[in-house]
């Protein structure tokens, strides 16, 4: 099964940088709500947020990223359980130029994003579904499972 994803590009801002002058680590987390948040008005779920705490988040760093550098995060469904769902993630940094410069014209990858781009960070972030008046997590509502998991195909006659 083929899960929807959702993506959003963003400008490395000086608040999202610490000390070393990279990225905070709490700014990719912040990038990928903002694409979980693009996913699910994608899936026209605006009652997903209120019922989905964060029970577990994984993150691999790979790569720094730069004020004023762009990033673009990307997250799609991995995997939809019986109370639980689980994002994959994936943070790409751009090359600097590409940041700089709206005419860049450096190529871009088999996947239209712009050549030399890094993975910076990737990882996981998995909620459960805990509605309003509840303290433990419970089934996801059958118009959610119906949207994440999308248009069910139908068998090919004569095949």
């Amino acid at each position: 099964m083929e899960f929807s994803e959702a993506s959003v590009t963003r400008t490395v801002e000086w608040v999202d940088t610490d000390a070393s002058g990279h990225q905070h680590n709490s700014a990719v987390l912040r990038w990928v709500e903002a694409a979980e948040a693009e996913l699910f008005r994608k899936l026209q779920l605006p009652d997903y947020f209120p019922h989905a705490p964060r029970v577990q988040q994984v993150v691999n760093y790979k790569s720094k990223l730069w004020f004023g550098q762009r990033v673009t995060a990307t997250v799609r469904v991995h995997q939809l359980g019986r109370t639980s769902l689980t994002l994959g993630f994936e943070v790409v940094g751009h090359p600097l130029e590409t940041s700089a410069d709206k005419n860049y014209d450096g190529g871009t990858d088999d996947g239209g994003t712009p050549a030399g781009s890094v993975v910076a960070a990737f990882g996981t972030v998995t909620t459960v579904h805990v509605p309003n008046g509840t303290t433990a997590s419970q089934p996801w509502p059958e118009h959610l499972v119906r949207a994440v998991q999308g248009p069910v195909s139908s068998p090919r006659d004569g095949t």
